[in-house]
């Protein structure tokens, strides 16, 4: 029998335990599926965490990178003149913007655009400053004032640029330029100190995507009036920055427009006389010291600052020996000299020093008692007996010396401030100098030295240490007009916004009061005499005349005579010639303007003041005020309200 077909061979291998790999597999499977439903839980609570406990929090991060507020900067307020007239502007430009977090290589596209838009290096250097100022995902300017050609070559490369765009703006544009520079001053970048000082004054965020500010005159000292308010645009943008659609808007809400006071015409009639020279006037409406005109020459074109100056023509100007980026006529200190004997005598007759009876022997030069030291008359062989109205008159020196001397420094220059030297006058431009009523308390903090009574003497004359301005004379001649009424010189007769606020005198100084009339009236006469008496040093000036006019004139001294020495024009630098003064107001009886001017270097005030004076006074009163009682008559019998204000109250008739 074949017990082969019965029995299988043993081999090594071991025999498998079916049951035990069932429950091993069963284990693992467990395990696994328990750790799936633990990871799915976890899943879940992490879905359950952003989609519900903070679905609002990553629903707004989403929004951010889909939905942007994109500033819309408001319209700035315009500029008119006291009729109307427009003097600043906004046109419309186009810029090249771009998003710099959405542009993949800066250099790379900068050169690029050199050829297609004329990209300059300071185009870059500006983008990049601002670029510091801004904060993400914002468009920023890189090239201003795109030309035809420039838009249409960018047009058809701007499939190349996903991140840039074409869009317009708004510039600021002085139609008058250098006439009106030194009244409306300018706008300008906004640069790093900018930024910091409106942080500090919590204004930072009103100019978001705005590029400019006021700098300078009207537009910075109106700049919160005149910027407006910033709105906003929600919109959506894809992955390049691009805007797809617009879902909301807070619209800007524009500057408000202010009127000055400047009769434009007036000013440009000054510009013109004063062309060549070095100088400054102002024209005042006596009844509330607004300012008609107020020319600085020579000036310059405020336009170039509007988009930043190059550094070539701001080095010209810095460099110009003529200095016209100063205004004279608030910034230009100048020993006042003779202009300011009415106002001394007004003080010395309410101090009972003097009256006008009082006789002063005027021999051609006044000796300081006890001393050998003796102050010269202009006039070498003096006036003779002069009393108080001759000494305005003739402008006696000497006079004027012994009512100092009288006086004494602490009264006179106490009267003066009040008259409104040494102090800033108040009108809205913030470039103003005080200039310099001196005290003894000055002197010994500026020079570490006491007073002496020589000081006192040439004060007495407006010289030595006193200084002041065109306006603080102008100023100074309206208070005498108006007897004692102080008004703060202005220049913004009303803001126009959703109504029209017109101006409100801050009444920063008081009124002088304790003067008689008598002793206003005696000053005043002096003056008249000045133009209307043969012995007057500024009637040539005025012969012909068909109006009354009451002025002054002063030759201010630019450096100081040996006691023996002799004033020699001819043998002396043309910087080194006297200032020509004027002031004077107009008609006498019924005054409506006060003019003040100086000349640098010109000579003699009556000589060469006092005739230029007269042309403004002839235009103004014989051409302007006719042209604007016509207008006004015009337009209220056609029904119609009146453009023009009225001379005396500064309101429309």
């Amino acid at each position: 029998m074949n017990f082969k077909k019965f029995f299988v061979t043993p081999t090594n291998e071991p025999i498998r335990d079916k049951k035990a790999e069932r429950n091993l597999f069963a284990r693992r499977t467990l395990v696994a599926f328990v750790g799936i439903i633990a990871l799915t839980c976890v899943l879940f609570a992490n879905i359950y965490h952003l989609q519900v406990v903070n679905f609002e929090t990553y629903q707004t991060r989403s929004n951010g990178n889909r939905i942007k507020l994109l500033p819309v900067p408001p319209t700035r307020g315009l500029i008119y003149d006291r009729n109307g007239e427009l003097l600043a502007e906004n046109l419309t430009f186009f810029g090249l913007y771009i998003v710099p977090e959405k542009t993949e290589n800066l250099d790379r596209t900068f050169e690029a655009l050199r050829y297609i838009v004329g990209l300059t290096d300071e185009d870059i250097e500006l983008f990049k400053k601002e670029r510091r100022r801004g904060t993400r995902y914002t468009s920023i300017m890189l090239k201003p004032n795109l030309t035809e050609e420039q838009m249409a070559r960018f047009a058809v490369n701007q499939y190349q640029f996903p991140s840039l765009e074409v869009r317009p703006y708004f510039k600021r544009n002085y139609l008058y330029g250098d006439v009106m520079t030194h009244i409306l001053g300018y706008v300008g970048k906004i640069n790093d100190k900018d930024v910091e000082k409106l942080k500090k004054d919590e204004k930072f965020a009103n100019y978001a995507g705005s590029h400019d500010m006021g700098k300078l005159g009207i537009e910075r000292y109106y700049e919160d009036q005149l910027h407006g308010i910033t709105g906003f645009e929600e919109v959506e943008i894809n992955n390049r920055g691009k805007v797809i659609r617009k879902l909301r808007e807070q619209p800007a809400v524009a500057g408000k427009s202010i009127h000055l006071t400047i009769d434009l015409p007036l000013q440009r009639y000054i510009t013109d006389l004063l062309a060549g020279q070095k100088g400054a006037v102002v024209v005042l409406d006596p009844k509330d010291s607004s300012v008609l005109a107020m020319v600085s020459t020579p000036s310059y074109d405020n336009n170039l600052f509007v988009d930043g100056i190059s550094s070539t023509d701001y080095k010209r100007l810095l460099e110009d020996p003529d200095r016209p980026l100063y205004s004279r006529a608030t910034q230009g200190v100048y020993p006042p000299a003779s202009t300011v004997k009415p106002f001394i005598a007004v003080a010395a007759q309410t101090e009972n020093v003097i009256n006008q009876h009082t006789t002063v022997f005027d021999p051609g030069y006044w000796m300081l008692p006890n001393t050998t030291k003796r102050f010269r008359d202009w006039k070498k062989s003096g006036h003779g007996y002069t009393d108080l109205n001759k000494a305005i008159t003739e402008s006696s020196d000497t006079y004027f010396y012994q009512v100092a001397y009288n006086l004494g420094i602490d009264r006179l220059s106490n009267w003066m401030k009040r008259f409104g030297f040494g102090m800033p006058t108040g009108i809205e431009i913030n470039e103003e100098a005080s200039a310099n009523m001196p005290s003894k308390e000055w002197k010994q903090k500026r020079y570490k030295r006491p007073w002496v009574q020589g000081d006192t003497i040439s004060v007495g004359i407006g010289q030595g240490y006193w200084t002041a301005t065109p306006l603080q004379v102008a100023k100074a001649t309206a208070i005498l007009a108006n007897n004692g009424k102080v008004n703060t010189p202005h220049l913004m007769k009303s803001v126009e916004g959703a109504t029209v606020e017109p101006y409100q005198d801050p009444l920063l100084y008081e009124d002088i009061t304790e003067p008689k009339q008598a002793y206003w009236d005696a000053a005043k006469r002096g003056m008249f005499n000045v133009v209307n008496s043969g012995a007057g040093t500024g009637r040539k000036a005025f012969i012909g005349a068909n109006y009354h006019v009451a002025g002054k004139s002063g030759t201010a001294q630019v450096f100081s005579l040996k006691e023996n020495q002799k004033y020699n024009a001819a043998g002396l630098k043309k910087e080194l010639h006297d200032h020509a003064w004027f002031t004077a107001y107009a008609p006498y009886e019924n005054p409506k303007l006060v003019v003040s001017i100086i000349l640098e270097n010109a000579g003699g005030g009556s000589s060469n003041a006092a005739p230029v004076v007269r042309k403004i006074m002839d235009f103004y009163l014989n051409q302007r005020l006719p042209e604007i009682e016509r207008k006004a008559n015009a337009a209220s019998n056609n029904g119609e309200p009146a453009e023009t204000p009225d001379i005396e109250n500064g309101q429309t008739e």
